[in-house]
């Protein structure tokens, strides 16, 4: 709890901010586009390089044009060429999305307004790895704002929306990232971030631990320089345990994906929203009758779950722990193993993190038309590598959407390559995203201000304090009135009336 008191740099700027109210088998199979240059047919299946997480948003689809970004002289009407996109004509579009995101994100935009008289992040150069779309673009921006400057790439190969990094790209920002990446394209763009002669990073901003890893690989050296990792994907932090565990972590990291505010939004009720706008989008599904089986029933299961179950959907769970596996059972769902229903379900929907959940076995036996498609951050749940063999047939109904041909003619409908859907596919809500952002940034305060010696070489959780505070950034959106606790009040439950309220341990 005594951590909480000594957030001296965050702490103190936060009340002045609180003035301001604010209503992403290199086989090449039969049937499949043709279209390749750079672009790989086979996509990467190590990492979460390759994890999907694209805007169907996006003005132009990668495959409009077959000629590299690598291969192309671009600069921005400023003559500065320090970045590779799509199309940097393209940049006026891309401003028209980022000012409508600052709309429905009054955190950042509150942040933005007090670092008018005090620039918490001068001297910060940090080094992005995320999903490049119009409200990461307001991220980055309001990183400029507070003083940091910002090289930035794509944690996804399809995360990119091509306008907005234009837009980026013509307001000074070096951006290297466009839709529809391949392999060699992703970690290209990691590299030019990281490797430029007269810039050293001192600040990681990572979504899936890509670009940690790579430096780590590539760069070791450059951790000298470094003062912290933030991180906001569960797969990013699994990875950043492991190298705790392991004793290779050599930086303090800040561990935002559990933070409260960031678990409950981004990950219970963005999906809750986005996953039947994702499936709308690619399938036209009608979702009332339909037996759908979600597997894993954490946050985002629970959000998959609830929006199906509105709709009049028969949902199945299947879940390895107990705990959530209850909560399957006392929301009223039935809770199964993926083999006793394979073949009836019409919807396969993974949301575990985990790899081979839905192997060949399983695609071998659903029903023809059974369409699949994952909610997790990588893209290793659905086992589609084992689908790129000779006796299957591929066809390219539409952007993301494929059908898988058996030789008896059976099809299933694969959405986004296995890739993570919502933004693949679709979008997810702004508001939401102000959130995750608003977390990042105050993480990213926090680390690079704090006094050598308050965090050691380990992954750490948000503090309490801030992630309260980032919920009532949001509050006035609502016209939303807290109560206040009268001093006995708070001495009866030994609090203090500014909080934090709950635990660090609270989830």
């Amino acid at each position: 709890i005594h951590q909480y008191y000594q957030l001296d740099i965050v702490v103190s700027f936060l009340p002045l901010c609180q003035q301001i109210q604010f209503a992403d088998q290199k086989q090449e199979f039969n049937k499949r586009p043709t279209k390749i240059g750079r672009r790989s047919l086979s996509r990467s299946i190590s990492q979460s390089s390759t994890d999907s997480y694209g805007s169907a948003a996006s003005y132009t689809d990668s495959s409009d044009d077959e000629t590299s970004p690598r291969d192309k002289q671009q600069k921005n009407s400023k003559g500065n060429g320090d970045f590779c996109i799509k199309n940097i004509k393209q940049a006026d579009f891309g401003r028209r999305e980022i000012e409508i995101a600052e709309q429905e994100m009054p955190a950042l935009m509150a942040l933005r307004k007090r670092a008018q008289g005090e620039k918490p992040l001068a001297g910060a150069k940090v080094v992005g790895c995320t999903h490049i779309t119009a409200q990461t673009a307001v991220l980055m921006e309001t990183l400029t704002a507070l003083g940091a400057q910002c090289r930035w790439a794509a944690c996804n190969i399809y995360s990119t929306q091509n306008e907005v990094a234009a837009a980026l790209a013509e307001g000074g920002f070096s951006v290297f990232a466009w839709k529809g990446e391949s392999e060699d394209d992703f970690w290209w763009c990691i590299d030019r971030c990281v490797n430029l002669e007269g810039w050293q990073p001192n600040m990681i901003l990572d979504d899936g631990g890509d670009l940690t890893h790579w430096i780590y690989k590539k760069y070791p050296n450059m951790f000298k320089k470094i003062k912290g990792i933030v991180e906001e994907s569960v797969t990013g932090v699994h990875r950043l345990y492991q190298l705790s565990k392991a004793g290779k972590l050599c930086v303090p990291a800040m561990n935002v994906n559990d933070s409260v505010t960031k678990q409950k939004f981004d990950n219970l009720y963005c999906c809750r929203e986005s996953i039947l706008d994702g499936l709308k989008r690619t399938t036209d599904v009608m979702f009332g009758g339909k037996q759908v089986v979600v597997c894993g029933y954490g946050e985002v299961g629970k959000g998959c779950c609830a929006a199906l179950k509105a709709m009049g959907s028969i949902v199945y769970v299947t879940e390895i722990d107990p705990i959530c596996a209850l909560q399957a059972c006392m929301d009223g769902f039935r809770l199964v193993k993926l083999n006793e229903v394979i073949r009836q379900v019409d919807i396969v929907i993974t949301c575990t993190g985990n790899k081979n959940v839905v192997v060949r076995e399983y695609l071998d036996r659903m029903k023809n038309g059974c369409i699949v498609c994952n909610m997790g951050h990588s893209n290793t749940e659905i086992d589609v590598a084992s689908l790129r063999t000779p006796e299957l047939t591929w066809e390219r109904v539409r952007s993301q959407v494929d059908h898988v041909i058996w030789p008896d003619g059976k099809r299933i409908v694969l959405l986004a390559e296995g890739r993570l859907l919502n933004l693949s596919c679709s979008t997810v809500p702004t508001f939401v995203l102000s959130i995750t952002a608003t977390t990042q940034a105050l993480a990213l305060i926090e680390l690079y201000n704090a006094p050598e010696g308050r965090y050691k070489q380990d992954v750490y959780l948000l503090p309490k304090k801030m992630d309260e505070y980032v919920a009532s950034l949001h509050l006035p959106t609502f016209d939303a009135h807290l109560t206040e606790l009268s001093d006995e009040q708070a001495k009866y439950l030994g609090l203090n009336k500014n909080g934090p309220f709950k635990p660090n341990y609270y989830r």
